[in-house]
């Protein structure tokens, strides 16, 4: 997580037997299936069988794809836009998650029934005018494990990822890294910061990733769904 001395700082890559796939019963109400799945000494079987796993192939791939379209659009469907206009940003957060208050966060959002896992937003006043002053992705990656490194509850603290949105403003950073602490054991967390109207926006999506109970590749990607999401707003400043 993004430690206050880190948000404090203006500043911030012979031939062989005969073999079968299916047993070697005989079907009559499956005759070709067994002659395409069979390893023969024969050429145009050889070529049959081919042509049989190639097939195979192709509904593994079309399966494993539907699946993860099915995931993806589920993910979709289980969050929700947050907007704060008053403080320029928003972002997509799972629609069972509660809002809680915290002093320091400006959003904070909780899993039901396990706070440990959240999403919480921090902006401060900031010096700079685009992340790229302060340094490259790579060099905010360090700095922020740095920081984490620091703290006394920290076991240890591994950057896992390091990325950046090209094309659109305002620039954006993203991480993800672990960290094995002695308040909740491992956790994963994803994090992305931007800089707009001299304010720094500094975006932490932590969830546990223990290993009797890792992370799922359906929460990974809703998680994923949430860090892509955080983006800026137009303040609007009030009357």
């Amino acid at each position: 997580m993004w430690s206050q001395s880190f948000l404090a700082s203006p500043h911030f890559s012979s031939p062989p037997p005969k073999l079968s796939l299916f047993s070697s019963s005989s079907s009559s109400s499956h005759p070709k299936i067994h002659k395409f799945l069979c390893f023969t000494q024969n050429p145009s079987s050889t070529i049959e069988l081919n042509l049989t796993k190639r097939h195979l192939n192709l509904s593994i791939l079309t399966l494993f794809f539907n699946g993860f379209l099915l995931d993806k659009a589920k993910s979709i469907s289980d969050l929700q836009r947050y907007s704060d206009s008053i403080n320029g940003f928003t972002l997509l957060i799972p629609s069972s998650w509660i809002k809680v208050d915290k002093a320091g966060a400006n959003a904070l959002f909780e899993e039901p029934n396990n706070g440990s896992n959240n999403i919480g937003v921090v902006v401060s006043p900031v010096r700079i005018k685009s992340l790229d002053q302060f340094g490259s992705p790579q060099f905010v990656a360090d700095k922020l494990i740095n920081a984490e490194k620091r703290k006394e509850s920290t076991k240890e603290a591994e950057v896992v990822s390091v990325g950046e949105r090209t094309g659109l403003q305002p620039q954006v950073y993203e991480f993800e890294y672990k960290i094995d602490s002695t308040r909740g054991g491992i956790k994963r967390i994803f994090s992305a910061a931007f800089v707009s109207s001299d304010k720094l926006y500094l975006l932490n999506v932590v969830h546990s990733d223990k290993p009797e109970n890792p992370l799922d590749s359906s929460t990974r990607l809703l998680l994923e769904q949430v860090l892509h999401s955080f983006d800026a707003l137009p303040i609007l400043h009030p009357q």
